[in-house]
């Protein structure tokens, strides 16, 4: 089989789950996503809503048995040989859709061929084939030390508990409960001085309000570095409960910035500045606080951009007063004040 080779590796990646408009949630999945020649695979796709069959959140012997089986250590799951690349991020039926390649030993080497989108167990490469994407091939010893790193033990889990902390429990309490809607764990606190060490591990981020002082956050990242905890601090923009959940999305992604899609934002009251690094869907958002501290909710964007840097312009109506705003694509989020 004719094919030049590729690089092969993983690294973290995630689903953004989110508080949308009109109340919906969409559901946090974090995965290991595959890097080929240093970018993400699931970019190669359009603006592919999904996740790898390496998810952190399935059964640990489910998640040693999908790498035993992309190792080919295993039958295929589908006929032909193929395999699943990416699936559903709600659910695990392929009747949602898929894609799918066919995974083969070739020699030392392993070559993933034959991409397609596949709703049943047959699929139609010509209708459906991704005929621009591969084949890849991977040098075998490089393809089993990165795969085999995610049974040793050398790859690390994502954390997905948030630690919050603030003075208004009522915001705080429904921040928790959209947070564990969507899939993310979040405890509230005023004090973390006393939480043992190895609660302290399992969370990812620490969430402040605007009313917590300035001794108070100093004290809490020093509960947290005399554990050995490195985990990351969310300032609140204001008690808007889709806002924050955006903000803790943003802290819990540990992916390499050089591999994420949405990678800048920032508004003044005409227009705000996106910037994508490859083409995708990106929803923008406005929320602002009244005189009255209502919040309100605006959309303002919602289509395809290429890559490149983007102005879109804000009605100012959306954006009166203390405004905010929040851009998302499947695989990140990013919140931004109005600058005035």
């Amino acid at each position: 089989m004719c094919a030049e080779y590729a690089t092969f590796g993983l690294a973290p990646a995630m689903r953004a789950g989110g508080v949308l408009a009109g109340g919906d949630y969409q559901v946090h999945r974090d995965f290991v996503d595959f890097v080929v020649d240093g970018r993400p695979l699931l970019f190669q796709l359009s603006d592919l809503d999904a996740v790898s069959p390496l998810a952190s959140d399935v059964p640990p012997a489910i998640f040693t048995a999908q790498v035993r089986s992309l190792l080919l250590e295993s039958d295929a799951p589908l006929p032909g040989g193929r395999y699943v690349i990416y699936g559903c991020p709600e659910c695990e039926d392929l009747a949602c859709g898929a894609v799918t390649a066919a995974i083969e030993r070739d020699g030392d080497d392993f070559v993933w061929r034959d991409f397609a989108w596949q709703t049943d167990d047959n699929a139609d490469l010509e209708l459906n084939g991704y005929h621009g994407i591969g084949p890849f091939r991977f040098r075998g010893a490089e393809y089993r030390a990165a795969l085999g790193s995610l049974l040793d033990g050398t790859a690390t889990g994502e954390r997905r508990r948030v630690l919050l902390i603030g003075a208004r429990v009522a915001v705080l309490a429904k921040l928790a409960a959209a947070l564990r809607t969507i899939g993310i764990g979040a405890d509230i606190t005023q004090d973390a001085q006393d939480v043992p060490a190895d609660e302290l591990r399992g969370y990812g981020a620490v969430a402040f309000g605007r009313a917590v002082g300035e001794e108070e956050r100093a004290a809490v990242r020093r509960t947290f570095a005399r554990a050995g905890v490195d985990v990351a601090y969310v300032d609140g923009l204001a008690p808007i409960v889709p806002l924050l959940v955006a903000q803790i999305e943003h802290a819990l992604d540990r992916s390499p910035l050089a591999q994420r899609r949405l990678t800048g934002l920032s508004a003044d009251g005409d227009a705000a500045q996106v910037e994508v690094t490859s083409p995708c869907r990106v929803r923008l958002t406005a929320y602002r606080l009244d005189r009255l501290y209502r919040s309100h909710t605006h959309e303002v964007f919602d289509g395809v951009l290429e890559a490149g840097r983007h102005r879109l312009t804000l009605d100012a109506k959306a954006v009166k007063g203390q405004a905010f705003v929040v851009a998302r694509t499947s695989g990140s989020v990013l919140a931004a004040p109005v600058a005035r």
